[in-house]
């Protein structure tokens, strides 16, 4: 069993294994009910936004954390990958930039990833 944030955590590097950008993680525990994080990152077509799902799907299964729901697959622009409490948006340029969820979820805490994101040298 992993707590939240290191669930958040092997999403977020999965993210970042597949050349995921912009990628940011907000503590929305205090702020909402929905889930403790949401796990926000760009891609780069909507061929990158399904290999960046894959991939977090697979390593969240491996790390033992089911697939809740999935939203959005079929347009290509944007997923939502629901784990109960990490909730991950991956969104081309546009889609992140219309959807604006960083300015929706100001009040959110920014945790810093540059550990996890890192590569490893």
């Amino acid at each position: 069993m992993t707590t939240a944030k290191q669930a958040a955590a092997v999403a977020a590097k999965a993210l970042g294994d597949k050349m995921g950008e912009d990628v940011r993680l907000i503590g929305i525990s205090d702020v909402s009910t929905l889930a403790d994080y949401f796990l926000i990152c760009t891609a780069t077509s909507s061929t990158h936004v399904k290999t960046l799902c894959d991939a977090v799907e697979l390593a969240m299964e491996q790390a033992g954390e089911p697939l809740l729901n999935r939203e959005g697959h079929r347009a290509g622009t944007w997923v939502l990958l629901d784990f109960g409490s990490v909730v991950v948006h991956v969104f081309t340029q546009e889609s992140r930039a219309f959807y604006g969820l960083e300015r929706l979820w100001q009040d959110g805490v920014q945790i810093d990833l540059s550990a996890i994101l890192t590569p490893d040298a």
